[in-house]
Formats: C-alpha cells, sequence, structure tokens
C-alpha cells in the first residue's frame, strides 16, 4: 500500500459557530447519522467544526476539494472506541476507487478556537 494523496483543514471554530446558527445549514453539509453523533454530544460546536475540517481534509486527499463531490457523500462517524472513520459514498466513493484508494485515515483535533483535521489517502496506485 502506498500513499495516494493527503489533506489538511483548519477553520475557527466561531465561522462554524455562526455558519451552524443559519437553518438547514446541518442538514446541508452533514449526513442524518453524523447530525445524530452531534446530538449525542449536545451539539458541541468543536465536534462539529472538527467534523467539518475532516471532511474539508479527505476532499483534499481526494484530489477533488468539494469541485466534483457533494459535502453528504463524505461521512465522518466515530467507532465504538470514539476514533474518527471515513465512510465515502456516491461520487466521491468512485473517484477514490478510480483512484485505487482503499483507505481513507483521519485525525481531528480542536483547541478553543480552532479545529484541524488531517485525512491520508492509502492504497494501490492504478
Amino acid at each position: 500500500m502506498r500513499i495516494i494523496g493527503t489533506g489538511i483543514d483548519i477553520i475557527e471554530i466561531k465561522r462554524i459557530q455562526k455558519a451552524a446558527a443559519r437553518p438547514k445549514f446541518l442538514d446541508i453539509i452533514f449526513t442524518e447519522d453524523e447530525r445524530k453523533y452531534f446530538n449525542s454530544r449536545n451539539n458541541n460546536i468543536c465536534h462539529i467544526a472538527g467534523t467539518f475540517a475532516a471532511k474539508e481534509a479527505v476532499s483534499k486527499a481526494l484530489g477533488t476539494g468539494f469541485k466534483s463531490i457533494g459535502w453528504r457523500e463524505i461521512e465522518i462517524l466515530r467507532s465504538v472506541l470514539g476514533e474518527p472513520e471515513v465512510h465515502l459514498m456516491g461520487r466521491a466513493k468512485a473517484l477514490a476507487q478510480k483512484k485505487g484508494i482503499e483507505k481513507m485515515h483521519i485525525s481531528i483535533s480542536h483547541s478553543r478556537d480552532f479545529a484541524v483535521s488531517a485525512a491520508i489517502a492509502e492504497g494501490d496506485l492504478i
């Protein structure tokens, strides 16, 4: 296996807090399961911002950003141990398959003011 792509994103938590106050923002950006996770965490804005940064990082690791894929085609969920996991759907999944990406690693962190995420796409080059 080889590294096929990497991505990183940092976001101001206040920016996501303002956006999340708008009607429909969460519905447009996040899947139903992501929103359920946020609800289980009392809609903590740090978790929302971290997941937003993770989606951005994954889109960059795919090599496209959000030019050709939708926000909800990248889903960031948590394992039973709380580790973030990437689930790709639709065009994002097709793009990953085309590029030979078999696994997407993701890390998320935040401070009081910022959330950051790094993604590594791994697989066999085609």
